[in-house]
Parts: structure tokens; sequence; C-alpha cells
């Protein structure tokens, strides 16, 4: 079995007591490749050295976390730009809206989101979405910046199916993780109603674990749960959702 795990901060100090260890399980489950979405200076010397170390596993993308945008956003988006000049990333985020700790600096969150959108499709890659209570306003600034050219993730989507549908039409993925295991989520019901041909598999380790490990550290070799439970809702294999959800990842991110 081959399985991407396209969301992942597995460079985060979380995992600095047994990063091997967990390296181990992902490869024990199939789990071939690691993107891993950048967050802000403080955490990118620690993503690109985990590359240089699992450069045959690990992928990073390069961006400023709507979470990390405050009173130094410019100088943030100064240092992910140097990036980008310095060499090529799988992905520009990760990015976005994320309207449900602190609006404190909602329109700066706007500014950043859009810069990076103009990143994307600048050099061409994907643009990685967080829409934390913002997945419509997420949508239309998608919507407006679309030329034919733009493409990506939503990242830990748990929308509805109309939403599900505005973000496929627009030529975009949509990131399945844990959420998906949880009994109340509603997202299995959404999900039945989708094609797969728009899904890719994530786990957002160590954050959102699945299903029975719900409430713990997660990681990179959960994401077989989260393959199991949409093989268990569109009545396939797991070999099958492997498959088809890795393709899509490999197609997206230029693998």
């Amino acid at each position: 079995m081959n399985l991407i795990d396209t969301h992942c901060h597995i460079y985060a100090s979380e995992f600095d007591v047994d990063r091997s260890a967990m390296f181990a399980r992902a490869e024990d489950e199939g789990i071939t490749k690691m993107l891993m979405p950048a967050i802000d200076a403080s955490t990118h010397e620690h993503m690109i050295q985990l590359e240089r170390e699992f450069p045959d596993k690990c992928r990073a993308m390069m961006g400023l976390h709507p979470g990390s945008v405050k009173e130094n956003y410019l100088e943030e988006l100064r240092i992910v730009e140097e990036w980008f000049e310095k060499r090529p990333f799988v992905a520009v985020g990760e990015t976005g809206l994320d309207f449900y700790w602190d609006l404190t600096y909602s329109k700066e969150q706007y500014k950043v989101f859009q810069q990076q959108i103009e990143w994307a499709a600048q050099f061409d890659i994907p643009v990685v979405i967080h829409s934390r209570n913002s997945i419509d306003e997420c949508i239309g600034m998608i919507a407006e910046n679309q030329k034919g050219n733009l493409k990506g993730i939503f990242h830990c989507f748990s929308g509805s199916v109309e939403q599900a549908k505005k973000i496929i039409d627009l030529n975009f993925y949509l990131g399945i993780g844990g959420v998906l295991t949880f009994k109340k989520s509603g997202l299995d019901c959404v999900v039945e109603q989708l094609d797969l041909g728009n899904i890719v598999l994530e786990t957002d380790a160590p954050y959102l674990a699945p299903v029975p490990f719900r409430g713990k550290r997660n990681e990179c070799s959960y994401v077989k749960y989260v393959a199991a439970k949409l093989a268990e809702i569109k009545k396939m294999t797991i070999d099958e959702i492997a498959n088809i959800t890795t393709q899509n990842a490999i197609k997206l991110f230029n693998l």
C-alpha cells in the first residue's frame, strides 16, 4: 500500500523524543511521502533541516500560517519571499484565514493570504489553505483569483456538500484527515456524496488524531485510519482508496 500524508507538522517539538521511530512506523504502514506545511519564521529552519535529513520522504512547503499573522506580518512575508528566492518548494502554505481564535489581525490575514495566492500563481505550485471558521471567505478569495491556473487544497476540510462542490468547481482538492473518523463530525455524510477525484489524505500531525487515538498526538502512520474510514464510507477496499488518493496527490504536487 502506498499512502501520502499531504499535511503534517512532523518538524514540531512534539516529535523530538521519537522522530526516528515515528518515521519507521510510517514506513511500516506504507506512507511513502510526507508533505510539510510551513508555520512561520520560528519553524522554517527545523522544517528545512528535516527535509534535508529525509529527502526521499519529506517535502517542504513555504508560507505563513494565518495564526502567525501578527504586527510583524510584513517581516514574516519578507522571510517567506527570501526562501522562495533561494530554492523551489512543493507548495505555498499553509496560508488562509483563521477566524476561530482571534480576529485582531483579520484584515492583515486577508492581505497575507492574497500575497500567498499570488505566489502560488507565480510559481505554478499549489496553495494549501487553512480555513477554520472561514471556509466561505476562503472560497471567495480563491474564486476572485482563479484565472484557470490556481490549484491547491482546502486543508482539514469539514464543511458542507455545497461548500465542497464549490471548492471542487474551482479545481481545488479537499484534504481529509482524522475528523472523518469522529462520530459527530458529519463529515462522513458529506464525503459519501463526493467523488474521490478531488480528495487527498492528511493527518495534520501532531494534531487531530483519528479514532482510536483521538485526543492523543497524531502521526503520519495514522493516515491509514483515515483511509480505512473512507473505504468503509465508499464501500471500497483500502487499497483502492490508497491508490486513488495517492495518485491525486502525485498529480497535484507534481511528485
